[in-house]
């Protein structure tokens, strides 16, 4: 589907993201760690490695495990990012960067964690936590 260069804001302003090579696919992770952070799925683009964050003292990094961490605006606690340690590979929330026609959403993982209440409608592919972890290790 291709990438794009998207930039973003937190809500406050304090904070903006820039994304060299956004993908224009956007996933869903329904994992306990996610829901509790986001407070239901995070929903999200994979941002490679070339993302730069304006006001970086701005932002508090929370180690949420051996591998990965997540960012958040310290003055108005907008979720900035999940990022893996090793690679420096980013994940962003979509709700960041203003909506355009080239986003698409593609992908479920942790879906055997996803609770029963709620679902999507769009067709997507889905994965399980074993999937994840057997095509990336870690994971959270």
């Amino acid at each position: 589907m291709g990438t794009s260069k998207r930039t973003g804001v937190c809500l406050c302003g304090t904070v903006t993201v820039v994304a060299a090579e956004a993908s224009n696919e956007v996933g869903a992770c329904h994992c306990s760690m996610c829901r509790g952070w986001s407070g239901g799925p995070f929903v999200e683009v994979d941002c490679g490695t070339s993302v730069e964050f304006s006001n970086v003292d701005a932002i508090t990094v929370f180690n949420s495990s051996d591998w990965a961490e997540r960012g958040f605006c310290s003055n108005c606690g907008t979720h900035l990012f999940y990022r893996i340690k090793e690679t420096g590979q980013t994940i962003v929330p979509v709700g960041i960067f203003p909506g355009d026609e080239t986003l698409s959403f593609e992908r479920q993982v942790f879906i055997d964690q996803k609770p029963h209440y709620y679902s999507f409608a769009e067709k997507t592919e889905d994965f399980t936590g074993e999937q994840v972890f057997a095509m990336f290790g870690g994971g959270d």
